[in-house]
């Protein structure tokens, strides 16, 4: 039971990392702009998750863990946050090949303004719940960010990807959460979130991985186009 945690980590990145290397795909050729990208946001996001395990917002279950710490974080959750994102960001990287087709501008307009307005609101309404304050806000604010000052062209495709993202995001957060075993990997504190839960996931989770994908996506994306990174087997400059 031990390395429930560690093999989560381990089966979430393993395939995207050997397909990375098929000739149509060539994600390994673009891992110039992936890497800073994962340990520019992993850094932003471990010190998030270190103050908030601090704070006893959430905490981790020693039956699940190898007994590896640093500082209080377990090595599986410094691990998480590269692993998932590499998984996330090689499909994004996938998906992007073959969806060509993306929502009107003006739509994405509306839809994207919206969303930073819901989630700006939802935010500052839960106040008294510091995990749902920060993770909404956090969420609108880089939102902002993205469609206002770097005008990024490219989140219509992200809201699309990252919904076929939620499929594989709620098996693996269902496993840490304790969907299909006895005890959650990972707990959090009742009085720090809404209480929304889908089968065990904290419906916070669902932005919170929101948040960490589009960050490490921001990055990713400036990087790729910057270096002139290929994109999968068409051999064309982005």
């Amino acid at each position: 039971m031990k390395y429930t945690y560690l093999l989560i980590d381990f089966f979430t990145a393993i395939i995207p990392f050997i397909f990375s290397f098929h000739p149509k795909l060539n994600f390994y050729k673009t891992w110039k702009a992936f890497f800073p990208a994962v340990i520019i946001t992993g850094m932003i996001f471990i010190l998030w998750d270190v103050y908030f395990t601090s704070l006893g917002v959430w905490g981790f279950n020693s039956r699940y863990l190898i007994g590896v710490a640093i500082g209080n974080m377990p090595v599986e959750e410094i691990l998480f946050f590269f692993c998932i994102p590499y998984s996330c960001v090689f499909t994004y990287h996938c998906l992007d090949l073959w969806i060509k087709r993306n929502l009107p501008q003006r739509i994405e307009l509306v839809l994207t303004t919206l969303l930073i307005f819901v989630f700006a609101i939802t935010g500052i309404l839960l106040n008294d719940k510091i995990y749902s304050m920060v993770t909404f806000i956090g969420l609108a604010v880089l939102m902002a960010v993205a469609r206002y000052i770097l005008k990024v062209s490219w989140l219509p495709k992200f809201y699309l990807i990252y919904g076929i993202l939620l499929i594989p995001f709620l098996i693996v957060n269902g496993l840490l959460t304790g969907t299909a075993l006895e005890e959650p990997v990972v707990w959090y504190n009742q009085a720090q979130i809404i209480g929304l839960r889908i089968l065990t996931i904290p419906v916070e989770d669902v932005f919170y991985g929101m948040a960490l994908i589009l960050l490490n996506l921001l990055i990713y994306l400036h990087l790729k186009i910057k270096y002139q990174l290929i994109s999968g087997y068409s051999g064309k400059p982005i």
